[in-house]
């Protein structure tokens, strides 16, 4: 499904104008959000992921290694002398959360607004919900004042870096900025929490698995990619429609209907990986889906 041109990612590519007549009403609060990366093909798609690769330099990237380690490192010393931690709230969370909105140049005294703003938005994004319109609004008021800062006082920090960016002579819209920096801050640390907390727990209920890994440290990569299939962090993909009717194992997907792929199925597909239920974390060619695949793949920003 994540490289079959028969689905595309742009519903109204796929719906014929019967059901576009059906579709219900959106909120114009929302429609900024429909110009991300996750929700455009080519050529939108390409345009706007040569746009935002331009600032992944190999600085920033080595900036981005070097203050984790330190700010991990902060984390865990804080609450080192508790004896005990709430992994979510203690490290999991901040750790992501502050690292993208640091390198996004967010003003440290609104950290916690912008991240209350995101869990509401991330969670109802795809539904429209009315609940949300007003946590939108907020989202979206504050970047297009900070946009606008920026645009008239570049500084060293990848919103920036986003405004400036060129390609061809192109450039990211105010709308196109909104819907980046949403998806990268969403996108970047909701997976993360999710990994941290489930790998940890499977750590802790795999002892044998845990044990093994502090004997042999070496292990640690093949050890992540394998939390990696083993938690899936990202369960569902996110959603594809059908440009024709489509048949999948005797089932017909209909022309315009929503289709999500379980990526938490595929990372335990028994034709692939060898007792896929068990946790193994010297696991070789582990070819998981935890990052989807395609040119929707999350890797692409790796």
């Amino acid at each position: 499904m994540f490289k079959d041109e028969r689905f595309t990612k742009e519903q109204r590519k796929a719906m014929t104008a019967e059901q576009l007549r059906k579709q219900p009403w959106v909120p114009p609060v929302f429609r900024p959000l429909e110009r991300n990366m996750l929700d455009l093909d080519p050529s939108d798609h390409t345009r706007l992921r040569a746009l935002v690769q331009k600032p992944f330099t190999p600085r920033l990237v080595e900036q981005m290694r070097s203050r984790t380690e330190s700010l991990a490192e902060q984390l865990l010393d804080a609450v080192a002398q508790k004896g005990e931690m709430d992994l979510v709230r203690d490290y999991a969370l901040p750790l992501p959360m502050t690292l993208i909105t640091e390198i996004l140049g967010i003003p440290a005294r609104d950290r916690d607004k912008f991240h209350r703003w995101s869990v509401i938005v991330s969670v109802n994004q795809f539904n429209s919900n009315w609940r949300a319109i007003p946590a939108i609004w907020m989202f979206n008021r504050y970047l297009r004042r900070f946009f606008k800062e920026r645009r008239a006082n570049p500084k060293d920090d990848l919103t920036s870096a986003l405004i400036q960016a060129e390609e061809g002579g192109d450039a990211l819209s105010d709308d196109e900025l909104f819907a980046m920096v949403f998806l990268l801050l969403v996108a970047g640390h909701e997976t993360t929490v999710n990994l941290i907390a489930s790998g940890v727990l499977e750590l802790l209920e795999h002892r044998d698995q845990t044990d093994k890994l502090q004997d042999e440290p070496s292990t640690i990569r093949s050890a992540v990619e394998e939390l990696l299939r083993y938690t899936s962090p990202v369960f569902m993909s996110t959603e594809r429609f059908a440009r024709e009717d489509v048949t999948i194992r005797g089932v017909t997907i209909p022309q315009g209907e929503l289709t999500l792929g379980v990526i938490g199925s595929a990372n335990r597909d028994e034709t692939e990986f060898e007792n896929p239920d068990v946790l193994d974390l010297t696991r070789e060619d582990n070819n998981h889906l935890a990052f989807g695949y395609g040119i929707h793949s999350a890797c692409v920003l790796r």
